[in-house]
C-alpha cells in the first residue's frame, strides 16, 4: 500500500457526533445527511464527508466507540433540531492512503496503524484519525467505496 506524508489542511465542519455501537452509526448519520439536504449542501466535491474516528471499535465497549462525522462547509453552522455542531479540523501533518472498499473494513487505516507506523519511526499526534468519505450516497456499492485516510502526526 502507498503511503504519502502529507498536510491535511485547516477544514470547517458541521458535526455531529456518534457515541455507541457501531451498528447504530447509520441513525447518526441520518441526521447529518438530512440537515445536509435542508441546507443544499449536495455538492460533494465542495462539502466533503468526513469520519473522526476516535476509536477502534474492535478494541473498546460499544458504549465507548465514537465518532464524529462531519462535512465541511463555508459557513456558520446555525442552530438545528439535529444536534449538528460547527467543530473545526485544524491542519495537522499526516500519512495518507487511499483504501477502495468496504467501509466496514477499512483496509488502510489497519495498514497505518499495524504496518506502516510501526516501521516509520513517526508518532501519532492524539487527534483521532481522519476518514475521507470521497464517494458517498446509495449508488455507491460496497467495492467502489473510495475513502482516503489520514493518521495525524506529532
Amino acid at each position: 500500500m502507498q503511503v504519502r506524508i502529507v498536510t491535511f489542511p485547516k477544514t470547517q465542519v458541521a458535526s455531529i457526533t456518534h457515541l455507541g455501537p457501531p451498528e447504530a452509526e447509520h441513525v447518526t448519520v441520518r441526521k447529518l445527511i438530512a440537515w445536509k439536504l435542508e441546507n443544499r449542501f449536495l455538492d460533494p466535491v465542495k462539502y466533503r464527508s468526513y469520519g473522526l474516528h476516535y476509536t477502534d471499535p474492535s478494541t473498546v465497549t460499544p458504549k465507548e466507540h465514537r465518532v464524529d462525522f462531519c462535512l465541511s462547509v463555508d459557513g456558520d453552522v446555525a442552530e438545528n433540531p439535529h444536534g449538528i455542531e460547527q467543530k473545526t479540523i485544524p491542519q495537522m501533518r499526516c500519512a495518507y492512503a487511499r483504501d477502495i472498499g468496504s467501509r466496514l473494513n477499512n483496509k488502510a487505516g489497519a495498514y497505518l496503524y499495524e504496518r506502516w507506523l510501526p516501521r516509520s519511526g513517526e508518532t501519532l499526534s492524539g487527534y483521532p484519525i481522519i476518514f475521507h468519505y470521497v464517494n458517498v450516497g446509495p449508488n455507491v456499492t460496497d467495492e467502489d467505496a473510495i475513502t482516503d485516510v489520514y493518521m495525524p502526526l506529532k
